[in-house]
């Protein structure tokens, strides 16, 4: 997939220096874009899901699952129809978890200065990511 047909196919938009030409790499695995990662579900022991967990498909223009500092640079969740559903219920005691998913095609995060990245089917765990920062617990939300 071509990050062009992916902005095709969602009316989504991506800063002009990125090229669209490019082909989306689809992983298999741990991967991160700007303030998220997006983790295997099966890797997190401690985190589940709310019994009574709610899963949405993801719709034809996709899913905002975060967005950046200050209300900039949505990260997107896409995928064909029928082949992706999503939920926000997810209890995680690291308070960073944004959302869980499950796929059977390649689903993609689309983000206006990153590009697009793919991922493979299975099911995943979106969360913030954190750095070392100051203060009194040394660590702070990643700022895209």
């Amino acid at each position: 997939m071509h990050l062009t047909d992916l902005l095709d196919r969602t009316g989504l938009t991506v800063l002009d220096h990125l090229e669209k030409q490019t082909v989306v790499p689809v992983i298999d695995g741990l991967q991160a874009q700007g303030d998220l990662i997006v983790i295997p579900l099966a890797l997190l022991r401690p985190v589940t899901l709310w019994d009574n967990s709610s899963w949405r498909q993801v719709p034809p223009q996709g899913v905002e699952l975060i967005r950046g500092v200050a209300g900039n640079n949505p990260h997107t969740l896409v995928a064909d129809p029928g082949t992706c559903h999503w939920t926000p219920s997810v209890r995680d005691p690291l308070h960073l978890a944004v959302a869980a998913f499950e796929n059977t095609t390649p689903a993609y995060l689309i983000h206006p200065e990153h590009g697009g990245s793919g991922i493979a089917p299975g099911r995943w765990l979106v969360r913030r990511q954190q750095e070392r920062g100051t203060g009194l617990t040394g660590k702070v939300l990643v700022a895209d």
